[in-house]
């Protein structure tokens, strides 16, 4: 990627039109650029609060090239782009991340070298593409969760399997598309690092964030990470940062990382790589309201080849992911949950994302409580979780 400074007045892309391209485009309209957006929904969450929209398919060429004609520089908002696209942009535009680092984060097969390549642990895995792989799969495997190499997200595309029965059954109901399954392992907390490195190598970090998912979904982040010592958050930063280098890696990267509850054969230490996302990532979402620089300003840095700094958190923070389950509460008929109720409690951020419409699972925004100690951010998170009628943590 190019090192020329891109200045506010100049007009950034972004491919992908969801909530994480919004929140980009906010950050980068604050600073004084323009936007631009590429996404075939005309409702687009990011394409409604964008200077233009694009509407058009990823691989569309006149779509993109009406991108390139608007955009001084180009990024992206999730990892399942087309990575031709990214190539066919990067031929005229600077485009970060580069279509290669996109491509290692799409496929778990590539995902999982690039993790064995920089020494960073990952939970012991095979490969299945063929009915001959899928027979030599190691018993020490099993019982295993079978994951699509691609287009999985979200818990989507997986399947836990306790044997050999199981483990061709899902790969049947998968289509047998390429696959790669992971031991089932012993886990005790869920890790991520947001990093962003800049094109000249300079390269920053959010304070390391504990997660909660469920169903596959994150659902609860708190930060400062309550149960990881500091030592294993450094090791975690520190494998993040190696990955992000070893990667030419250019934009903000996020990695996650499992801590296993016990010792593991096999493995060496604690701290095990999940997976890699090549942008801002919903874990993140609590440095708009808890640090001085967010996620999705360092990603306009990144693109526009301006000064990285490093993020300092102001506020211990917990954020509460917000499913199209909550306006389902009564039942079938939508209705909006009770957020006077819920912005009535100190240090509360409300973020909904402007889609046209709730459904169960569908991300609908994220509510960040804020407070000057981890305790009071926790206890109020609780009190908001109680209103919005979401399980505690």
């Amino acid at each position: 990627m190019s090192s020329k400074l891109i200045l506010p007045g100049a007009t950034l892309g972004v491919m992908g039109g969801g909530q994480l391209g919004r929140m980009f485009v906010q950050a980068a309209q604050e600073m004084g650029y323009f936007t631009a957006v590429l996404d075939p929904d005309v409702t687009s969450p990011a394409g409604l609060v964008a200077h233009y929209h694009i509407e058009a398919g990823y691989l569309d060429e006149q779509g993109l090239a009406q991108l390139m004609q608007r955009s001084d520089a180009i990024t992206t908002e999730f990892e399942n782009v087309p990575a031709g696209a990214l190539v066919t942009l990067g031929a005229h535009r600077p485009v970060a991340p580069t279509a290669d680092a996109v491509a290692v984060c799409q496929d778990r097969a590539k995902e999982k070298l690039q993790f064995r390549r920089c020494g960073v642990p990952c939970a012991p895995y095979a490969l299945i593409d063929t009915p001959e792989r899928l027979a030599a799969v190691p018993d020490e495997l099993l019982p295993g969760i079978l994951k699509t190499a691609r287009l999985g997200y979200d818990g989507k595309g997986q399947a836990r399997v306790a044997d050999r029965a199981a483990l061709a059954a899902a790969w049947d109901a998968l289509g047998r598309v390429p696959c790669v399954l992971e031991r089932q392992l012993p886990l005790a907390l869920e890790l991520s690092v947001v990093v962003a490195r800049s094109a000249a190598g300079e390269l920053v970090r959010l304070p390391v964030q504990q997660n909660l998912h469920r169903d596959g979904i994150l659902a609860v982040t708190q930060v400062p990470a309550p149960d990881a010592s500091p030592a294993l958050q450094q090791q975690a930063a520190d494998a993040a940062a190696t990955l992000a280098e070893a990667m030419h890696y250019v934009g903000v990267l996020c990695v996650e990382f499992f801590v296993l509850a016990d010792d593991v054969p096999g493995l060496s230490g604690r701290l095990v790589a999940n997976e890699m996302a090549p942008r801002p990532h919903n874990s993140g979402h609590w440095s708009i309201d808890g640090a001085d620089v967010s996620q999705f300003e360092l990603q306009v840095r990144t693109l526009a080849n301006l000064p990285l700094v490093a993020p300092r958190r102001h506020s211990a923070a917990v954020m509460l992911n917000l499913l199209g389950d909550l306006w389902f509460r009564d039942g079938e008929r939508e209705t909006t949950p009770p957020w006077p109720q819920v912005l009535a409690l100190p240090g509360v951020h409300l973020h909904l994302y402007g889609k046209a419409s709730a459904r169960r699972g569908r991300k609908m925004g994220h509510l960040t409580v804020t407070a000057a100690d981890p305790e009071a951010a926790r206890a109020t998170a609780l009190q908001a979780a109680a209103l919005l009628g979401l399980p505690a943590f």
